[in-house]
């Protein structure tokens, strides 16, 4: 560092002087700056497709990928039996619901309170050890800040203060305030276990638990998002789309996950309902009916008619789809324009030629002479509908949270994140899309659709908002899309047409090569990563473990998380998902089997039971300056220096 560099900085020093007004108070920041760089690196906890699995994402996120379990082993060793171990872990996960069983099933109250203090203290201080102690302070609950600062630093080796520590344990139990206190030290647990929270996509549809698990994101300290095609489905619906409107309405029908838009976002479906009764209501609809693994959901005494509601959102979706291919010819979809092929009088329906006999026959509101308009009441219904999505004052809320928080991929410490794929040709180049006239690739593909996606929902030019608009519908079934990335989505032929060899979906070329590790290092290099020493992290297609499928590709280039986090995939993925835990020792793959119920988890202090892999071990802890955010501190230490030179140099005046 020169004189000459200072004075070439001086005017973004003299910005900088405004925060460390004095030599004084810039060295010191540059002190503890260098301190935070030589702590363990913060642990990092990768998720991805929820499906709306609230119940078995809040225990995953509660037991952290049972990096609690590990910590009491690790403090408490062989000296509490495994009952005592999985009870302590239990009320971590669950203060308030197991604190209210204890109160009535407990003899000696005061003496559990004595003894759970002292092990949740315990732990806390060891799940402290690797922050600041002013990190550590910010989070503290303005109630108990000074209290629990006293007991994270007590030591062991100054008997003087044990009668010290001893009073303010007992204090606490002697003022009734032992249920609060131990509530603020298990959430402080749960705030320092984790440093960030990554969600490689698709929060939404399947379960019931979407709106949950938004409400815990979007109040998280610290999480990302990278939007998988589920949820782009939602933010373009929300976002306005009408398309999108009728595939979210319809797949929440689908899956008897109605509660999710009535209950959780005041989407009012009684207008659909009507609807569905005036003009299928003698329609048995039995293409539409729910399948035998969703029969116990709570509305199953409904399924008639929500078949029939089904069968009226699904044939409105065929026509505003087939709208949106027609104002886009290069979408190259023609093929998914499928209404104007069938035939009304005889009940058939012809495809490249060949004729196909129609399970369903009953299209009251297609008009032969122009198949993908609207009926007026349909017009009127899809008006209703866009008003409830866009009004909804919770799911806009989730919105502007998805879109704050996510992004179509990250790169950070050496992982490159993304839901599924980036489109590739076969021989492994990467494939050229066009958007507005413009050809992308590679990167420059998935920062443009980036740029597209926050366009639908922000842009105010009118022109550039609804072409948004529209390509989030391509984002959600495209074949070059990035989120699914297959030659065509077959919902309609599922619906009507028996022949299965319609239903194939022939997936892009980077689900074929994306195994191989030259595949890998190319798509590591061109997203800036060192393919020696970086992977990459998605989801989007569930591991298969019953069919010998491992998570682990390109001989560990690659991790494939989606394990099956959604009931519906259990039967075929033989768990219940996959989640990483990254942390100053490593690499972890954490497998899960099904969540019974947090009801269980209290009572019995039962757990998921989960098997790790080592996937990357360090010989050597890594440290904060070895990471992204090392990177940037490391920056702000060389501009604190420079703005020293300048104090001493006479360059800048203190104050």
């Amino acid at each position: 560092m020169t004189i000459q560099e200072v004075k070439d900085d001086q005017r973004y020093l003299k910005l900088l002087a405004e925060k460390f007004p004095n030599i004084a108070s810039a060295a010191t920041e540059i002190i503890n700056l260098e301190a935070i760089l030589n702590l363990p690196k913060g642990t990092e906890h990768f998720l991805s497709d929820l499906h709306g699995e609230n119940n078995a994402f809040q225990h995953v996120l509660k037991n952290a990928s049972g990096v609690i379990r590990r910590k009491v082993d690790d403090i408490f060793g062989m000296n509490l039996r495994e009952s005592d171990k999985n009870e302590l872990c239990s009320l971590i996960y669950y203060p308030e619901d197991k604190l209210r069983l204890i109160s009535r099933t407990e003899s000696n109250l005061q003496d559990w309170y004595r003894i759970t203090l002292h092990r949740v203290v315990e732990v806390a201080r060891v799940v402290s050890s690797k922050y600041t102690r002013s990190k550590v302070r910010k989070l503290l609950p303005k109630d108990f800040a000074y209290i629990i600062e006293e007991l994270l630093h007590e030591q062991q080796s100054e008997p003087n203060k044990q009668d010290y520590y001893a009073g303010i344990i007992n204090s606490i139990i002697n003022t009734n305030r032992s249920t609060e206190f131990i509530i603020a030290i298990c959430q402080l647990i749960h705030r320092l276990v984790i440093d960030s929270l990554h969600i490689v996509g698709d929060v939404y549809d399947r379960g019931s638990g979407s709106c949950a698990i938004m409400d815990t994101l979007c109040s998280y300290h610290d999480f990302d998002i990278q939007w998988g095609n589920h949820d782009i489905s939602w933010m373009g619906a929300a976002a306005g789309n009408l398309a999108l409107i009728a595939n979210v309405v319809r797949i929440s029908i689908r899956y008897m996950n109605v509660e999710t838009l009535e209950e959780g976002y005041s989407i009012n479906l009684l207008p659909l309902a009507t609807f569905a009764i005036d003009f299928y209501g003698n329609d048995a609809c039995r293409e539409f009916q729910v399948k035998e693994y969703e029969a116990n959901s709570r509305m199953a005494h409904s399924t008639t008619m929500m078949a029939k509601m089904h069968k009226a959102i699904s044939i409105i979706q065929f026509k505003l789809e087939g709208q949106i291919v027609a104002r886009h010819p290069e979408y190259n979809m023609q093929d998914r324009r499928m209404l104007h092929l069938m035939n009304l009088e005889d009940g058939t329906i012809t495809i490249d030629g060949k004729s196909y006999p129609l399970i369903d026959k009953q299209f009251p509101t297609i008009d032969p002479a122009d198949p993908y308009a609207l009926t007026p009441e349909e017009t009127r219904l899809m008006d209703q509908l866009y008003h409830s999505f866009t009004c909804s004052e919770r799911l806009q809320k989730h919105l502007r949270c998805l879109y704050q928080h996510g992004s179509l991929f990250l790169t950070r410490n050496n992982n490159l994140l993304y839901h599924a794929a980036v489109p590739l040709n076969n021989d492994g180049t990467f494939k050229e899309v066009l958007i507005e006239g413009i050809t992308y690739s590679g990167r420059a593909l998935m920062e443009r659709l980036d740029r597209v996606i926050r366009d639908a929902y922000f842009a105010k030019d009118p022109h550039t908002r609804h072409y948004a608009l529209d390509y989030m519908w391509y984002l959600w079934c495209g074949p070059d899309s990035p989120l699914y990335n297959k030659d065509k989505m077959t919902t309609f032929e599922r619906y009507f047409i028996a022949d299965k060899e319609l239903y194939k979906e022939q997936k892009g070329a980077y689900y074929e090569l994306c195994d191989k590790e030259s595949t890998c290092d190319s798509i590591l290099e061109e997203f800036g990563l060192n393919p020696q020493i970086s992977r990459i992290i998605n989801g989007h297609i569930p591991v298969r473990t019953t069919n010998g499928e491992s998570p682990l590709r390109a001989n560990g280039k690659r991790l494939v998380i989606d394990g099956g986090f959604s009931k519906a995939y259990h039967a075929t993925t033989g768990i219940a998902g996959y989640t990483l835990i990254y942390n100053s020792h490593g690499l972890q793959l954490v497998q899960h089997e099904a969540f019974e119920s947090k009801e269980k988890a209290v009572l019995d202090g039962t757990d998921i039971h989960s098997r790790m892999q080592l996937v990357e071990f360090k010989t050597h802890r890594m440290l904060v300056r070895d990471t992204d955010r090392g990177k940037e501190l490391t920056e702000q230490i060389t501009n604190l220096q420079r703005l020293l030179m300048a104090y001493r140099n006479g360059l800048i005046k203190e104050e």
